[in-house]
C-alpha cells in the first residue's frame, strides 16, 4: 500500500503546478496507459502463477512467459514507434509524448514476470523495496523537475524561467521521471533476466494463453470501468474544454481515494484468509461477518469524507480552479464503497472456481459504463462520468450479490447492511447537497451515525478497541 499512498502525494504537486488543461492531457494519457498495460500483459502474470504453481518443470514456465512478453511487448513498442502519428489519432495522445508513452509501457511490461517471479518464490522484501523505491525516485524527479528546478533557473539565471513557459513542458519531465523510475526497477531486476535459460514450449504457451485469455478480458472491463471515462470525456466533448473537464474530474476524483485505499488495504488482508476459510464448516457465516465490518466501516469513511470534502480539498487540491467539480466527490465515494463491497461479495466464485463469473460482471460493468457515459456526457459532461461510474460499481454490486446468493449461499445480515449502507449515503447526500458548509449539521449526521453504529456493534467494538 505505501506505493499507493507515495503516488498520492504527486496530486497535490500536479494540481499546484499544472494549469487544468494540462492536468487534463497528463490524466488522459495516463487512462491509455492503463488500458495498455492491461493489453500487453494479456493476462500472463496470472497464468504464470497458475503454471509455476502446477507444473513440475518451473524454469520453462518461467522462460515461456519471459519470452512470450518479451516478443510481444517490443513487437508493440517498434509497430508504436512505426505507426506512431495513427496511435497518436485513435488515443488522442501528442504525437510528441507517443514515444515517451511507449517507453513507459515497454518498461513496465519487461517486468512483469520479474515481479511476478519475486511474489511467487516468495521473497516479498526485495519486492516491496524495488517497488516502493520506483515510487520514491518518480516522486523525487517529480519535485526535483516541477519545483526546485524552475525555482532556481528563475532566481539564477536571466530569463531563465521563459525556458518553463512553454506550453507543456510539465509533460516531458513527468515522463522523465516515470521512464527514470521505472528503467531503475528493471536495472534491479537485471539478473533476473541474465540468469535466465531462453527455452520456449510452443506447447506450455498455447495451455497458458488458454488460461490467460479471460483473465484478458475481464482485465480489459477492468481498465474500461477505471480509465475510460476520461477517453470518452475527450471523444465526447468539444476539443477546446475536453481537456480542461478531464482535468477538472480528474483532480476531483482523486479525493476519492480515501475509499480507494481503505477497501484495496482491506481486500489484500482478507482475500488470503477467505480462502484459508474455504474449507471449513463455518465459511460462509465467517465471509458474512467480515462483509458487514466492511460495510460499516466503509460507510463512516463514505459519510466523514463527503462531510470533510470541502476542508480536504484545500490540503489535497490547492488550486481553486480546479473545484469546480467538487460536485462529483460524493458520487465517486459511493461508487468506490459500491466496488469495495463487490470485492467482498465476489469470494463466492472465487473458492468455488466459478472465476468465468467474475469475468462476466466485470464486463456487463464494462458495458454499463460505457453506455451511460455515452448517453450522459453530451449533456452534463463529468457529471455523467461520475453517476456512469456509480451505476457501474452499483449493478456490478448487485449482480455479485444475486449470483453468489444462487450458487454459493452466505447468510448475510442484510438488516444491518441495509441500514449503514442506506443511512451513511442518505446522511452524505444530506451533508453535501443539501447542508454543503454548514459543518453543525454535517458533524451532527455523523456523530449520529456513529452512535447508531456503536449501539449496534458495541460488542465488537469493545473487543477491537478496548481490550487489555
Amino acid at each position: 500500500m505505501l506505493p499507493r499512498m507515495l503516488s498520492f502525494l504527486l496530486v497535490p504537486l500536479y494540481t499546484a503546478v499544472l494549469p487544468v488543461a494540462v492536468y487534463g492531457e497528463l490524466s488522459l494519457i495516463f487512462s491509455w496507459i492503463v488500458f495498455f498495460n492491461v493489453l500487453l500483459a494479456y493476462g500472463m502474470e496470472t497464468a504464470f502463477f497458475r503454471f509455476f504453481s502446477k507444473e513440475e518443470n518451473k524454469a520453462l514456465v518461467i522462460s515461456t512467459s519471459v519470452i512470450s512478453l518479451l516478443v510481444s511487448s517490443f513487437g508493440f513498442f517498434f509497430l508504436g514507434f512505426v505507426f506512431s502519428d495513427f496511435l497518436s489519432e485513435i488515443t488522442g495522445i501528442k504525437s510528441e509524448y507517443i514515444v515517451y508513452t511507449l517507453w513507459i509501457l515497454l518498461l513496465d511490461a519487461l517486468v512483469i514476470i520479474p515481479f511476478a517471479w519475486l511474489r511467487a518464490s516468495e521473497k516479498p522484501l526485495k519486492y516491496a523495496v524495488i517497488k516502493v523505491a520506483n515510487v520514491a525516485v518518480n516522486l523525487g524527479l517529480n519535485l526535483f523537475f516541477l519545483l526546485l528546478l524552475p525555482t532556481f533557473l528563475t532566481q539564477n539565471i536571466e530569463d531563465g524561467s521563459m525556458f518553463f513557459t512553454v506550453k507543456g513542458y510539465e509533460i516531458y519531465y513527468i515522463f522523465i521521471s516515470m521512464i527514470a523510475a521505472s528503467g531503475l526497477s528493471l536495472l534491479w531486476l537485471m539478473p533476473f533476466y541474465l540468469k535466465l535459460r531462453f527455452t520456449f514450449d510452443k506447447a506450455l504457451w498455447k495451455r497458458m494463453m488458454r488460461y490467460a485469455f479471460p483473465v484478458l478480458i475481464a482485465g480489459i472491463a477492468f481498465a474500461v470501468n477505471e480509465t475510460f471515462d476520461r477517453i470518452l470525456l475527450e471523444w465526447l466533448l468539444p476539443p477546446e474544454i475536453s481537456e480542461r473537464d478531464i482535468g477538472l474530474y480528474s483532480a476531483c476524483y482523486k479525493i476519492a481515494v480515501f475509499m480507494t485505499l481503505f477497501a484495496t488495504a482491506f481486500r489484500l488482508g482478507v482475500e488470503p484468509f477467505f480462502f484459508s476459510q474455504a474449507d471449513t464448516e463455518n465459511a460462509p457465516e465467517t465471509y458474512a461477518k467480515i462483509t458487514k465490518y466492511f460495510v460499516a466501516f466503509g460507510a463512516v469513511i463514505l459519510l466523514t469524507v463527503t462531510v470533510f470534502a470541502d476542508l480536504l480539498k484545500v490540503i489535497l487540491i490547492q488550486n481553486p480552479e480546479y473545484w469546480e467539480a467538487m460536485k462529483i466527490v460524493p458520487l465517486i465515494l459511493f461508487a468506490n464503497f459500491c466496488l469495495g463491497i463487490y470485492h467482498n461479495l465476489s469470494v463466492w466464485y472465487k473458492v468455488t472456481d466459478r472465476t468465468r463469473f467474475g469475468a462476466f460482471i466485470s464486463v456487463v460493468g464494462a458495458v454499463l459504463t460505457l453506455t451511460a457515459n455515452i448517453i450522459l456526457i453530451p449533456h452534463i459532461s463529468y457529471m455523467g462520468s461520475a453517476i456512469a461510474t456509480v451505476v457501474a460499481y452499483g449493478s456490478m454490486m448487485w449482480l455479485s450479490y444475486y449470483f453468489g446468493q444462487k450458487h454459493y449461499k452466505i447468510p448475510y445480515d442484510l438488516s444491518k447492511i441495509g441500514a449503514y449502507f442506506l443511512f451513511s449515503t442518505l446522511f452524505s447526500a444530506l451533508s453535501f447537497y443539501v447542508f454543503r458548509g454548514n459543518y453543525f449539521v454535517g458533524i451532527g449526521l455523523l456523530v449520529l451515525f456513529l452512535a447508531g453504529l456503536y449501539w449496534q456493534e458495541k460488542t465488537i467494538i469493545k473487543q477491537i478497541f478496548f481490550r487489555k
